[in-house]
């Protein structure tokens, strides 16, 4: 196997933009997981309850944060490639590439 240095890429001019859209994405989810947490906590006989398919709450929102996470991955992948794009146009613009 051949191992080579990881290839240089420069300054990420967008980090500040993935940043704030991370936070602004952490957020919401961790309420929602907060209130998995809070349900398991308070009222933990409403997890054994069956609500879709058979299935049990516990496994529907555990399916549920698991699937939230994965949309929000998306979006935040395509949100940041599409900043980093514009940048890169501007630098192009320019002249510093």
């Amino acid at each position: 196997m051949l191992h080579e240095p990881a290839a240089e890429s420069g300054p990420d001019h967008a980090s500040a933009y993935k940043m704030r859209l991370g936070v602004r994405m952490f957020i919401p989810y961790a309420l929602v997981f907060a209130g998995f947490v809070f349900v398991n906590l308070a009222k933990p006989a409403w997890m054994e309850k069956t609500v879709l398919l058979g299935m049990n709450l516990a496994v529907v929102y555990g399916f549920g944060l698991i699937a939230l996470a994965l949309v929000m991955a998306l979006f935040y992948n395509h949100f940041c490639a599409r900043q980093e794009r514009a940048l890169y146009a501007a630098d192009a613009q320019k002249g510093r590439r």
